[in-house]
């Protein structure tokens, strides 16, 4: 697809990181942008300061992307306001880093929450629009963990894996219905994801080789409009893939570049 003034885009997860640079990346390029997230008062310092060459009006719509209901009314508010639904990116996402036997029960539950429910019940609401119209465009986005887990971040990477998979099938169940999906792997990127816990990240993640969101942003929606099933950002990402067929080797190509932090068990 083609995304230009005549692009409705709802993106999930927009007041910040790769979700605020890829609603700049949409409504540089023209697009209507809606904006979900938590917090009302953000969101609407972001719907203010996005371009709008082509007069578009970006539309703020606080939702809790967990609670099913509220992707509802957020998307069903959307597609009356802006009159449709292009492009869907489900982009909303927390880490927390603790090794897991001592990781707090509510982390845990909160990261399960708005990772995995928080993306199905995006991709859910957002289908609906899209498959009475015979067309549009998906995009999940997992991460680099979501294709190798790391220690001290063992529920992250479960619920990234969780998109990977989901998006995996997805993609093949809207074969013939005109709706594409492409799958976002990023790696360390330059946000504040993480800036709650400085002192609990561990050591293989040194922060070095972090790219910015913008270079996601970018990425994402050219590998949309050339209907790209998976993108890496940056390309080294998909080595991690290795570890599907080769875990040993994955493993030490990660101490190498990471530390003995990243693969510390050796079998």
């Amino acid at each position: 697809m083609l995304i230009g003034p005549d692009t409705r885009a709802l993106v999930t997860g927009a007041s910040r990181g790769i979700g605020r640079a890829t609603a700049e990346a949409l409504a540089v390029r023209g697009a209507t942008v809606g904006l979900v997230a938590r917090g009302k008062e953000g969101l609407d310092a972001v719907a203010a300061e996005l371009p709008s060459p082509a007069g578009a009006e970006h539309i703020a719509l606080p939702a809790d992307v967990a609670k099913r209901s509220a992707m509802e009314k957020a998307v069903a508010r959307f597609v009356k306001r802006s009159g449709g639904l292009d492009l869907l990116i489900a982009n909303a996402g927390i880490a927390h880093y603790t090794p897991f036997p001592d990781q707090d029960p509510d982390e845990v539950e909160e990261m399960v929450r708005v990772n995995v429910m928080g993306c199905l019940w995006t991709v859910r609401a957002g289908l609906d629009p899209m498959l009475r119209r015979g067309s549009g465009h998906i995009v999940v986005v997992s991460s680099g963990a979501g294709l190798r887990a790391f220690p001290w971040a063992a529920v992250y990477g479960a619920t990234k894996a969780a998109n990977r998979a989901f998006a995996e099938a997805l993609r093949h169940e809207l074969s013939g219905t005109g709706v594409g999906l492409t799958t976002v792997f990023p790696g360390e990127v330059q946000t504040d994801l993480h800036t709650h816990q400085p002192h609990r990240l561990p050591d293989w993640r040194d922060g070095e080789g972090a790219v910015a969101p913008e270079a996601v942003a970018e990425a994402t929606l050219a590998a949309v409009e050339a209907g790209e099933r998976n993108v890496y950002v940056p390309p080294a990402v998909r080595a991690l893939g290795l570890n599907g067929i080769a875990p040993k080797l994955t493993d030490a190509l990660l101490r190498r570049a990471r530390g003995a932090a990243a693969a510390p068990r050796r079998d």
